[in-house]
């Protein structure tokens, strides 16, 4: 079962992806909603996907994770099927206190899939197994 986001992020992504495939670019009314719905971690999240941050890694097994690079140079593993981010910003902002969606790095996954800009890469079932178990491991 797919988790869902709200139904108006859902149609703001959507709109996104349909203007990208015809402009190749954000109009800026589309650019003023994100603004309207996410505040500063729109910027931000745009920010990370012009820089390409984002990278889609799949496995044979038909698992797909995302790894977003943050501004601070650190890795976060992002989870688009539940809406889960590795960031303390998620854990914080969005889990806890609930005034935040998505954090800037599960907005900008979702936004460079939308945009057709997420980079890909394919590992075997075992290399991605060590990519989710070194996220869990700070020290490795």
């Amino acid at each position: 079962m797919r988790a869902t986001l709200p139904v108006v992020v859902e149609e703001l992504l959507s709109e996104i992806a349909s203007t990208c495939r015809d402009l190749a670019k954000v109009p800026d009314e589309l650019l003023l909603a994100l603004k309207f719905l996410f505040g500063p971690s729109a910027v931000q999240a745009l920010d990370l996907v012009d820089r390409h941050s984002v990278t889609r890694i799949a496995s044979p097994s038909g698992r797909i994770v995302y790894q977003v690079l943050g501004s601070s140079g650190k890795v976060y593993t992002c989870f688009a099927s539940c809406h889960y981010c590795s960031c303390p910003a998620f854990t914080f902002s969005v889990l806890r206190k609930s005034d935040s969606l998505l954090c800037k790095h599960l907005l900008a996954t979702y936004l460079s899939l939308a945009m057709g800009v997420c980079q890909d890469l394919s590992v075997s079932n075992k290399q991605l197994a060590g990519i989710l178990l070194a996220q869990e491991d700070p020290e490795g």
